[in-house]
């Protein structure tokens, strides 16, 4: 990894609102820049914070987020003319540029050599311009099958990110038969979220072909009991990935009945998987992906968000031992009052009680980590709120350390290494859960709640565990289906 340096806080404007204004206008230049390159297949960023399809404020917010874990003031006024130094070179190859890694490295490196904005981004893209790579031979088919929670949040990711159309594209939805309006009511649920808000786009009912479209991706709506008695290719559907949102599903042999039907390549689960199928988590051991693996699961959002924070501190400090405790959200298979439920105390009302239950994250954990496996120990607690839990690591570390050191370590991987769209920094004490519905990493780490003392520790990570969870999967649909982009500056 590599560290940037801190550059010093901007001088105080004269004036507050005249300095809001000139940065706000700069925001608002910056959208066709930004939705320009976005068709090219270029995605721009501020530190992993996305820049594509949003607001001046979202922008402006973008920009705030580096003052506030990187000690160091940025500016639409030093980003804009990278930027635009971005979008004037016309030969730029797909990539992920991180525009204010960029924008920091010229204040500290090019500014200081007497290099021009133009100079310094042609010479950090120099690699880049010319490229004829694609991130995917040609568009790749992905099928839902399920549209509850995480099936109907994919779906957003995958239509935010359908680009120029030729990476992944959401073909159709697969869903039991209902009564009623069945169409309109799928199509409300998916444009109307109690936790995540409203759909950001438009969305329109075809009743003659049983679809929806989505900013004008037209996704078919096909009902089914079972995944093995569909012919996909019949609704112009080939070599796809179907993504298993149902979780009914969960071993080798289940899981196959998916590639009986005509029309699929592969099959992606989004719940832990039983033997014979490999559980993956994205940034963690997705190199153990391989071009003739048919079936992989997701694993748990708990794993996920887990895995990465004792892979991040396993690599530098070395784990003896530990234990995890989930603060986590309800789910839809507790009761909302007293009922019976097969399981030891899930059967008492989810938006009255905090229900102590187990999980299987520890062992998934093993199964990931295997360097990890037999080290740890967990339980979870659900609470009363809907979405977002907490993970909360007493570790027993092989080396010592401070408080300090540690949140550094976090720091430096959720800014400056391969990780940091997938671990996310906060250092304010008025976090709270609510504040992390839509967070798009895994885990967040709440570095003020961090302590240690010589080799234990203790350290928090919030996770929004349906959003989070759901760009997760998005990242390992991106694997599976072969698509990779360049990513600048390279940190690693």
């Amino acid at each position: 990894m590599s560290k940037v340096p801190h550059q010093k806080a901007r001088p105080r404007p004269q004036n507050y609102f005249i300095d809001w204004k000139k940065r706000e206008s700069l925001a608002e230049a910056m959208i066709p820049l930004i939705g320009q390159m976005y068709r090219r297949n270029i995605h721009c960023h501020i530190y992993g914070q996305p820049l594509i399809n949003q607001s001046v404020l979202d922008i402006m917010q973008a920009h705030r987020f580096v003052r506030a874990v990187e000690s160091n003031e940025l500016s639409e006024f030093e980003t804009f003319p990278v930027l635009q130094a971005l979008t004037d070179i016309t030969d730029l190859g797909s990539a992920e540029i991180d525009v204010g890694s960029i924008t920091l490295r010229y204040e500290e490196q090019g500014k200081p050599a007497g290099l021009s904005v133009g100079e310094f981004v042609r010479a950090q893209m120099k690699h880049l311009i010319g490229s004829s790579h694609k991130p995917i031979d040609r568009p790749q088919d992905v099928v839902l099958y399920g549209f509850g929670r995480i099936g109907r949040l994919v779906a957003r990711l995958l239509i935010e990110k359908t680009a120029g159309g030729d990476t992944l594209r959401l073909r159709a939805i697969v869903v039991r038969k209902g009564k009623g309006n069945e169409l309109a009511k799928r199509a409300s649920l998916m444009r109307r979220d109690s936790v995540h808000g409203g759909f950001q786009g438009t969305i329109r009912i075809d009743e003659e072909h049983q679809s929806f479209v989505a900013n004008g991706n037209e996704v078919r709506v096909i009902y089914s009991e079972q995944p093995h008695d569909i012919d996909y290719s019949a609704y112009g559907i080939d070599n796809a990935i179907i993504v298993d949102n149902t979780g009914k599903w969960r071993t080798k042999e289940a899981l196959e009945q998916h590639l009986q039907s005509k029309g699929v390549a592969k099959v992606l689960l989004t719940a832990p998987a039983k033997a014979g199928v490999k559980n993956i988590v994205h940034g963690v051991n997705h190199q153990l992906l391989n071009p003739d693996d048919r079936l992989l699961s997701a694993s748990s959002c708990t794993t996920n968000a887990v895995a990465l924070m004792l892979h991040s501190v396993h690599r530098r400090y070395g784990i003896e031992s530990g234990h995890m405790e989930t603060v986590h959200a309800y789910t839809n298979d507790q009761n909302l009052i007293d009922n019976y439920h097969p399981s030891p105390r899930r059967g008492r009302s989810a938006a009255m009680n905090l229900v102590l239950t187990d999980t299987g994250a520890a062992r998934a954990v093993g199964e990931v980590l295997p360097e990890l496996r037999g080290k740890l120990s967990g339980h979870a607690i659900r609470v009363p709120v809907p979405n977002v839990s907490l993970a909360v690591l007493k570790l027993r570390l092989n080396d010592r350390v401070d408080a300090s050191a540690l949140n550094e370590h976090m720091r430096q991987v959720a800014l400056h290494s391969s990780l940091r769209r997938q671990i996310g920094y906060i250092n304010s004490t008025e976090i709270v859960s609510s504040d992390i519905v839509g967070s798009r990493e895994a885990c967040v780490i709440d570095s003020v709640a961090t302590i240690a003392n010589a080799n234990d520790c203790v350290i928090y990570g919030w996770y929004d565990n349906e959003f989070g969870y759901a760009c997760q999967v998005y990242r390992l649909l991106e694997e599976l289906a072969g698509v990779h982009y360049p990513v600048y500056p390279c940190d690693d």
